[in-house]
């Protein structure tokens, strides 16, 4: 994570990305194993989720865990910042459903 000019910007570029928001909020209600991330995220190819994965782990808002076993067992889950960010995240999905109906309303 960078820092940058405002901390608004230092937000959104942390969690801007191919559904890193939704990743968030799917790892909030319980950890989820990878084959898990992808029945949910249909939208997105799996080289992309491991991608975002990777960048949300390094901004230190998830936790990989392998689990020593065979065949080995990987299990994704919210750090105490990424559950730290859920309220601001559910705001921007109300912002979002705000703009979603603007466009409807305006394409009419």
């Amino acid at each position: 994570m960078k820092k940058s000019y405002c901390p608004i910007d230092t937000f959104i570029n942390t969690v801007k990305g191919k559904r890193k928001g939704t990743i968030i909020l799917h790892l909030y209600q319980g950890d989820k194993r990878y084959s898990e991330l992808v029945r949910l995220l249909t939208d997105i190819s799996e080289r992309m989720l491991t991608k975002q994965l990777k960048e949300l782990e390094a901004d230190g808002l998830i936790k990989r865990t392998v689990f020593p076993e065979v065949p080995p067992r990987v299990e994704y889950s919210l750090t105490d910042l990424g559950r730290q960010i859920r309220p601001v995240l559910k705001e921007m999905y109300k912002g979002g459903i705000l703009f979603e109906d603007s466009i409807v309303d305006s394409e009419v």
